[in-house]
């Protein structure tokens, strides 16, 4: 039987980012007549939230993501991870060490596996793995051990979970292997991120879901909207049931990338050339090419810390010239153009192209500018001028 649960930390009330997690899990659940449980991870007694727990039931069930049978409570389970923490040390696996067990990694060898999300074969080195600890000097487990113990007496598989646990995976993996049990097979979601892409918070503006719920919010409005965050239904319906997604979903069909609004291919394809060789993993796609497809969110430190005085005043010489200049703008030409219009003000030619690639991208760091503001188009290129000087002259 397919068995998913959702295992919040019980640290502040529910937040919005995570009723995507407890949505698919439910939907996977639901769709192979199988099980979805509730957990609560409420092992970090330093951060707990009395009233978190009771938020996070009533919000699920409000939601109409009703899990099966009753909450596992992980701090009333403590006895039960001691008693494995103790076997991990029998079996030589573990040690203890002022006060807390430590899991003690082999220092050669891979750790491998495949997980659902776009069917991903990862491996990872055990040589770059440290030692972790278990069981807590409080006597508490630690996320490594109590998930790893849960998900075993739970028989959950496939574990659904954000991308943020992703390098942890050589942890569990190894400590299902250290016990003599099967791991899961694992799903790690993309994460859902802010304006500013990073991983969205309440600094973004992102509410509890309580606080949606006395809005006025409709609970079907809240679902089908977090259910798009990463999946695309049949047909790209846009407006679709509880019933209608319990049918369409599939793990296999959750995007891998990390693009919120799920951009077409042939829009992102142009870009991979400009910056394989400047990211190291999918989650850095975003942080720097975000502004090609989203407006940009000037921040006046940014221009701050830029060389050039007087920025208002040279945006719109720049903007001067970029309208004299003949479309559709060549490469060699806007370099010359801008190379003399700082010679003509007195100022180093770098800082005028940085000044240009802050007013079209809001950023100091981007793909190539030329080549980026080929793919932004030339009208856009001079909007968001515009708008930059409008910014600086507000601020």
């Amino acid at each position: 039987m397919i068995k998913t649960r959702f295992a919040p930390s019980p640290t502040g009330m529910m937040h919005i980012g995570g009723v995507r997690t407890a949505l698919y899990a439910f939907l996977v659940a639901r769709k192979n007549k199988g099980e979805f449980l509730l957990r609560i991870e409420d092992t970090d007694r330093n951060r707990f939230v009395p009233e978190a727990a009771e938020d996070i039931i009533k919000n699920l069930r409000w939601l109409g993501l009703d899990f099966d049978g009753e909450p596992i409570i992980q701090s009333e389970r403590k006895e039960i991870y001691q008693k494995y923490a103790k076997e991990l040390i029998d079996k030589n696996f573990a040690y203890e060490q002022d006060g807390a067990i430590w899991f003690k990694v082999p220092k050669e060898g891979q750790i491998k596996f495949t997980d659902l999300i776009g069917n991903r074969e990862i491996s990872f080195n055990l040589i770059d793995q440290k030692d972790f600890v278990l069981l807590k000097s409080d006597g508490f487990p630690t996320y490594h051990l109590a998930h790893v113990v849960d998900d075993h007496e739970m028989e959950t598989d496939p574990v659904i979970r954000g991308d943020e646990w992703l390098s942890s995976i050589p942890k569990h993996i190894l400590t299902f292997q250290a016990f003599g049990w099967e791991a899961p097979q694992y799903a790690h979601l993309p994460l859902i991120v802010g304006t500013d892409r990073s991983k969205l918070s309440k600094r973004h503006g992102a509410k509890a879901v309580g606080e949606f719920r006395s809005d006025g919010f409709l609970p079907e409005a809240i679902l089908n909207y977090m259910v798009l965050l990463g999946w695309t239904p049949p047909e790209d319906k846009e407006i679709i049931s509880l019933d209608e997604m319990i049918e369409a979903f599939d793990l296999k069909n959750v995007h891998l990338a990390y693009l919120v609004g799920r951009l077409a291919k042939e829009k992102i394809a142009p870009v991979v050339p400009l910056i394989k060789d400047r990211i190291k993993k999918l989650s850095d796609f975003i942080p720097l090419t975000n502004f090609l497809w989203e407006k940009p969110d000037y921040d006046i430190e940014v221009f701050k810390k830029l060389n050039t005085k007087n920025k208002k005043e040279i945006l719109s010489k720049i903007l001067e010239q970029l309208e004299l200049m003949e479309k559709p703008w060549r490469t060699e030409i806007f370099e010359k153009t801008f190379r003399k219009l700082a010679e003509d003000l007195g100022v180093k030619a770098g800082d005028i192209f940085q000044l240009i690639r802050v007013a079209v991208s809001g950023q100091t760091v981007t793909p190539p500018l030329f080549e980026s503001i080929q793919i932004l188009g030339e009208e856009e290129a001079i909007k968001r001028i515009k708008e930059a000087a409008k910014f600086l002259q507000y601020s």
